[in-house]
């Protein structure tokens, strides 16, 4: 794992996102890798805040907030590198879809000990993903827990 990549999951880099986007989801994957870390099937970027959400959104089509907005309706499990996840729908009554995550945005909140729970505890990480079958979903976790 790249330091950039390292450092945003451990809470290090609040002004930072990271988007992934997997090889299939993007006609140019090998430009995404020029500007961030090759991984598995697909390309992790970690960007500056305001560039990040301007590269997703000419990478996907899709506003970086719009997105996560849409996603946060249901929640499903992102893996702690934030370059894949589970589904919720891979266990329904439709199995033979696919469940790869095509694209995920995330980005750290700093600890706020004025308010309770999470939040509290630690810098959180909100991930927020698109899996092939159609479904988005949305995740968070204290950052470096995971």
């Amino acid at each position: 794992m790249d330091t950039l990549r390292r450092e945003f999951l451990a809470g290090e880099r609040p002004d930072h996102v990271l988007v992934y986007v997997a090889e299939r989801a993007v006609d140019d994957a090998d430009a995404l890798a020029a500007h961030g870390e090759h991984v598995g099937d697909g390309v992790a970027l970690v960007l500056e805040a305001e560039r990040g959400r301007a590269v997703f959104e000419r990478a996907t089509g899709i506003g970086a907030m719009d997105f996560a907005g849409a996603a946060m309706d249901l929640e499903g499990d992102v893996h702690s590198d934030c370059t894949g996840g589970e589904c919720p729908r891979a266990h329904s009554d439709e199995p033979e879809e696919d469940h790869g995550v095509r694209l995920l945005f995330a980005f750290a909140e700093e600890q706020n000990r004025e308010v309770d729970g999470l939040y509290a505890e630690g810098d959180v990480i909100h991930a927020y993903a698109a899996c092939d079958c159609g479904a988005t979903y949305s995740d968070r976790w204290l950052a470096g827990e995971r």
